[in-house]
């Protein structure tokens, strides 16, 4: 596995697709969480570069009936893995990226602002591939190197921050399996 590093904000060494949707994280807030997503576009389909279309407010309706209810919504991560363990960063991890919605963590609400939200291409109940558990434990060891507020206990799902309205990365998110390759990662 190759090392990732940080360099102001960004990931060395994966695809950089800049997404509008961010802002800047609120008066002095410290970068401590990080949320783990599960994403496909449309429902259950892979590899259709749809994620890359709805980050950057591309997303045309037409294409599928579910786009219709979604095209609209201004959302981002700041990284997606897809399954053949491909990175693309879309918001520098300085910056809020628009991915965890209503949320609340260790009794703080709003997880975008102290959080780094992490998409991986699949679903709640499709194992997830050894590619995307290889780059999501790169990444983390980075980011864990770069934001010393960030530890192991402060990575959750998203439906650890929302639940009863989210569920991702689900059941078929292998949590014993990426902590084994992160601490591998991390040293």
């Amino acid at each position: 596995m190759n090392r990732l590093s940080i360099e102001n904000g960004w990931l060395t060494g994966v695809r950089h697709l800049r997404s509008p949707n961010h802002d800047a994280r609120p008066g002095r807030s410290t970068v401590d969480t990080l949320v783990v997503h599960g994403i496909t576009l449309p429902p259950g389909r892979f590899g259709r570069g749809q994620v890359d279309a709805l980050f950057t407010n591309r997303l045309d309706p037409a294409v599928h009936p579910y786009y219709q209810a979604i095209a609209h919504l201004k959302v981002s991560a700041h990284l997606l893995i897809e399954r053949a363990g491909r990175i693309t960063q879309y918001v520098g991890f300085g910056d809020r990226a628009w991915h965890a919605g209503r949320s609340c963590f260790d009794g703080r609400e709003a997880v975008n602002d102290f959080g780094i939200g992490i998409e991986l291409e699949g679903t709640d109940d499709c194992p997830y591939t050894p590619a995307q558990y290889r780059a999501l434990a790169g990444a983390t060891a980075a980011l864990l190197a770069a934001y010393p507020a960030l530890t192991p206990a402060r990575i959750v799902g998203h439906s650890d921050i929302a639940p009863g309205r989210k569920t991702d990365p689900g059941p078929a998110f292998d949590w014993a399996l990426f902590h084994r390759l992160r601490e591998r990662a991390c040293t």
